[in-house]
């Protein structure tokens, strides 16, 4: 979520005396069957938009016992990795492994794995949920499946996502970050997971990830639910104001403020 602009200068001021508070998020990194990269006859048409057909792929080492754990990318993502479809006239039709063990196969404009922090871009636009960016969870989210189950799934961070494009499928692009990196074939996989580093963020504003959901998409101010409050709002913060006890000294909690309970 993005901080306020008035609180940025605040933000700055803080970074550059070192006085700034500093947020943890979880990054993802990839593994291929094969190394990544666009050809050079495809630049025109990601580009554009159109350019000339793409040839018919290569076929290429595909099977765990021929390419092991794969080739580690050296990429890393802060939002989310999508597996997306090449021309307007073919779907991405792709197996999804979770763990390893195969979940689903999806025909699909396209599938997708988010980072929590990620959770509120595209995914969240796909319908997928909302996470909290404290959590080391994978989201997992098809884009407009041809299927009835259409649901996203959340793995724990030591359930990697692996993607395989099925023999019938069009090519598929891997965007990363909003990025493309390189164009799946038939047969080719990949698999994101957890990165053992972890991006560290300035936070710019009060760490009030839920709040800032909130007033984003003015979650309080339903019509339905403002006409039961008698024209008084709810309480933003709702403890008392008292030592916290020691049983629940472990819990993430908002710092008190005018107005709670």
């Amino acid at each position: 979520m993005a901080a306020s602009r008035s609180a940025l200068p605040r933000a700055l001021g803080a970074a550059l005396t070192g006085r700034a508070p500093i947020q943890q998020r979880m990054l993802l990194t990839l593994r291929a069957s094969r190394p990544l990269q666009v050809p050079p006859e495809l630049r025109t048409l990601l580009r554009y938009g159109r350019g000339p057909a793409p040839a018919p792929p290569i076929p290429r080492p595909s099977t765990p016992d021929q390419v092991g754990w794969g080739v580690p990318l050296g990429l890393s993502a802060l939002n989310d990795v999508v597996f997306e479809k090449l021309g307007r006239d073919r779907q991405t039709s792709v197996a999804v492994y979770l763990s390893g063990r195969l979940f689903a196969t999806y025909s699909a404009d396209g599938v997708m794995v988010a980072s929590p922090t990620g959770s509120t871009a595209y995914s969240f636009a796909a319908g997928g949920p909302v996470l909290s960016p404290r959590l080391n969870a994978l989201v997992f989210t098809p884009v407009a499946p041809h299927m009835a189950f259409n649901r996203s799934m959340v793995t724990a961070p030591d359930e990697p996502v692996g993607v395989q494009v099925l023999p019938r499928s069009g090519q598929v692009a891997v965007v990363v970050d909003g990025r493309v990196h390189g164009i799946l074939d038939p047969g080719d996989w990949v698999a994101v997971y957890p990165a053992r580093r972890r991006a560290k963020l300035i936070v710019a504003d009060v760490d009030d990830f839920f709040g800032q959901l909130r007033d984003q998409f003015s979650l309080a101010d339903a019509p339905a639910a403002r006409a039961d409050t008698d024209n008084q709002p709810p309480l933003l913060v709702y403890r008392p104001d008292l030592p916290i006890p020691e049983d629940l000294q472990h819990l993430h909690l908002p710092a008190n403020e005018a107005g709670s309970v």
